[in-house]
């Protein structure tokens, strides 16, 4: 949960480390760290917080050919200028940085210290740097290939040495890196936002691959040295869409992002009013599957909530949805036509990744659903769709969480129509609705300012609750997530009938609870829990639809949704809770974009 970037070239690499990590912050900003060769020394400049702090402490005139930088988000050690990479070793003459974990970092430090080591800092890291000290004589790469079958867990390393001021050694193993291919320079990276704008030819390395950079070559080989054939990835991500665009963060920018992110999901996957997942290859597995296990964390868990409702629905297929982090310590009673979806916007979250190695030696089938071409998850799995979303630079997901959300119903469509479990001319009407979906979106966003206002009255609160019955609780589940996230403030969503069953003791005078009412259906059901709380002083505000409006009018404030079928609301629902939750935070005057003790791409477990 780090960010590296590395350059080595012929201009100054200092500057294109700065931006690189500029553009990684997303990853980590605990602290922030530079090392760079100079007169054969190694020159580091480290220091906790924001990378602004560390570009303060820059001169202008500091200049170096090759240099790797670092933002943290802190797993071994407080957040300090000390235990900031890069680490060096016991002469300075080595330095690293690290994203991942070294599990046995306790055994080897204190072998390593039985030796004569000294360590400077609390953290994991510091002891690849002294183990690379204690096999390097006149090669760096012969000595971080000796260290490396020494190191349990994951990291991405990027290595340099004073000796030999010529290259950057880098290795991977669970852990996300690539190298980026320039005009004489090439880059060592965590992710593509970070060398967007220099280059979009890359390299995506796999686990236990080993990269030897110069300024005019980057050569790829396993970690015995054994050479590896890579093809070039040519990132096609417009560089301005890495950019805030004119708006004051990126999560608004993405907010806004949303109906066109939809509109790109969609494209190509329709024909002749039919969803077409047919190059997966997995239609044999849809036909006869007898239960899918959706696994995921955070929001992309919650995107799996709304889609185990629509599959159960169209494509009477039972599912389970499962948290990652729990869902390996269970004891599975896989069957033959079970299988896997694993959704991840980054593709590199620890947990799902190792429920999907879990899944896969059990010789289940996975199917994954990410944003991210080349990451581990995309490679681990059988099959893959991706969303299309998109860069998304804000660590809160909204656009992606949302073109989550569209594959989980194509992909529910597109099995309905293979085992024909659902009305045929029903599901040309869901098809037809998706169409819509963009449009019904950007209504909501022409609520801006009303959302706003509801923000600014309840900006002071510290405690919400959100409602909601069937797919209106699993939108609420992501709205009370997203206000936790950004605005600090305790949030807590609740299917509406688990009121009674203790929740209703927390409800006080001016609580304000936001309730989903879309789901036609349930709308009396749902009301009759919002008399419960108004019943206890609750402030109500309600995100319904336009035609439930009248049911809905005991409630205090009400954000009004388009028309829609009820089967597709989330995708629209989530939009006002998403606005709510970013003025909230701006009004309270959190760091939107990076809330504390987060970070977006979660390669911890």
């Amino acid at each position: 949960m780090c960010g590296i970037m590395g350059c080595i070239g012929s201009v100054n690499s200092i500057p294109q480390v700065i931006e690189g990590l500029s553009k990684l912050e997303y990853r980590g900003y605990d602290s922030a760290g530079i090392a760079i060769i100079k007169d054969d020394s190694v020159i580091i400049n480290k220091k906790e917080g924001r990378l602004q702090k560390l570009c303060d402490t820059l001169s202008e005139e500091l200049y170096a050919n090759i240099a790797i930088g670092h933002t943290r988000w802190a797993t071994h050690g407080l957040p300090n200028d000390c235990n900031a990479h890069p680490h060096t070793d016991c002469s300075g003459k080595i330095a690293l940085v690290h994203n991942g974990i070294i599990e046995n970092h306790a055994a080897l430090r204190k072998g390593l210290q039985a030796e004569g080591h000294i360590f400077l800092s609390e953290t994991d890291t510091e002891v690849i740097s002294h183990l690379v000290e204690k096999y390097y004589t006149d090669s760096i790469e012969a000595a971080v290939r000796k260290a490396l079958p020494f190191l349990e867990g994951s990291f991405a390393l990027a290595i340099l040495c004073a000796g030999e001021p010529d290259k950057i050694i880098a290795a991977k193993k669970d852990s996300p890196l690539i190298v980026g291919l320039g005009e004489r320079e090439n880059y060592i990276a965590s992710d593509i936002p970070a060398i967007l704008g220099r280059t979009n030819k890359v390299y995506i390395l796999e686990d236990n691959e080993f990269a030897v950079l110069s300024k005019d070559s980057a050569v790829i080989t396993d970690f015995g040295g054994k050479p590896v054939e890579k093809e070039i990835f040519n990132v096609t991500w417009d560089p301005v869409a890495a950019e805030k665009g004119g708006f004051d963060h990126f999560m608004l920018k993405e907010i806004f992002e949303q109906p066109e992110a939809i509109r790109k999901t969609l494209s190509g996957r329709i024909n002749n009013g039919k969803v077409d997942f047919s190059e997966l290859g997995f239609d044999e597995i849809f036909k006869k599957a007898g239960k899918i296990y959706i696994v995921a964390c955070g929001t992309a868990y919650h995107a799996g909530v709304v889609g185990r409702v629509a599959i159960e629905k169209l494509a009477e297929i039972p599912v389970e949805t499962d948290v990652a982090s729990e869902f390996r310590y269970r004891k599975i009673l896989w069957r033959p036509d079970d299988f896997m979806i694993v959704i991840s916007q980054s593709g590199e979250t620890a947990d799902t990744v190792s429920a999907l190695k879990e899944a896969k030696q059990r010789g289940i089938k996975v199917l994954a659903i990410t944003n991210v071409v080349g990451s581990t998850v995309a490679r681990e799995a059988d099959k893959v769709i991706y969303t299309n979303a998109g860069p998304e630079i804000a660590v809160a997901s909204t656009k992606a969480y949302l073109t989550q959300l569209t594959v989980m119903y194509l992909l529910a469509v597109y099995m309905a129509d293979l085992r024909r479990s659902y009305d045929p001319l029903k599901l040309k009407g869901i098809v037809g609705d998706l169409f819509y979906m963009d449009a019904s979106i950007e209504m909501v966003l022409k609520e801006n300012e009303h959302i706003k206002s509801v923000a600014r009255k309840y900006k002071e609160v510290e405690s919400t609750f959100f409602l909601g019955r069937g797919l209106d609780f699993a939108v609420a589940l992501e709205g009370a997530l997203k206000l936790k996230e950004i605005s600090y403030i305790h949030a807590e969503a609740y299917a509406a009938g688990e009121l009674k069953h203790g929740p209703l003791a927390l409800i006080t005078k001016g609580v304000p609870v936001l309730v989903l009412i879309t789901q036609d259906k349930l709308v009396d059901k749902t009301m009759s829990n919002v008399k419960e709380v108004k019943a206890r002083g609750a402030v109500v505000v309600a995100v319904c639809k336009e035609n439930l409006k009248d049911a809905c009018n005991e409630c205090d404030e009400q954000v009004l949704l388009p028309r829609m079928n009820p089967v597709l609301t989330p995708l629209v629902s989530v939009v006002p809770l998403q606005l709510f939750a970013y003025y909230m935070a701006v009004f309270r005057g959190t760091d939107v974009d990076k809330p504390r003790n987060l970070a977006k791409s979660v390669t911890v477990e």
